[in-house]
């Protein structure tokens, strides 16, 4: 299989909120929109796609048609202290984890999108102890 691209779609109670929350604070653009269905992508290199899709649209089976539950997006950042910075202490978002290190090899916090979506953001740092033999190289 030849991957063209690959991206996660967000079945979203609130689609326009969860879209101003990734373009506000994470960079994203809208590169389409509709009511039922927003497309964003961060500029890069490297590009990065994010969709979001209205949770009850008939594009899903309706077996289906429920509101995301337990994702957790992984935003790797250069300074993640920089970061705790500029959204939760400047720009008040709530953290649902305070910035703390890890010894599995990450310094992180962890804030919440408009419907719930997990933002877990990362810098990694060595890892201590056992962790450090656990790594593939």
């Amino acid at each position: 299989m030849k991957l063209s691209s690959f991206y996660p779609v967000i079945c979203a109670t609130r689609p326009t909120e969860s879209r101003d929350f990734y373009v506000r604070w994470f960079g994203f653009e809208p590169t389409f929109e509709a009511d039922w269905y927003v497309s964003l992508r961060r500029p890069g290199p490297p590009a990065y796609e994010l969709a979001l899709l209205d949770h009850t649209h008939p594009t899903l089976p309706a077996a289906y048609r429920r509101p995301v539950r337990g994702l957790l997006l992984n935003v790797e950042v250069e300074d993640v202290d920089a970061e705790w910075d500029r959204l939760v202490v400047r720009g008040g978002l709530r953290p649902e984890l305070g910035l703390r290190s890890e010894d599995f090899g990450q310094r992180h916090f962890i804030v919440a999108a408009p419907d719930g979506v997990l933002i877990d953001v990362i810098t990694n740092i060595p890892p201590a102890g056992d962790y450090a033999e656990q790594y593939v190289s």
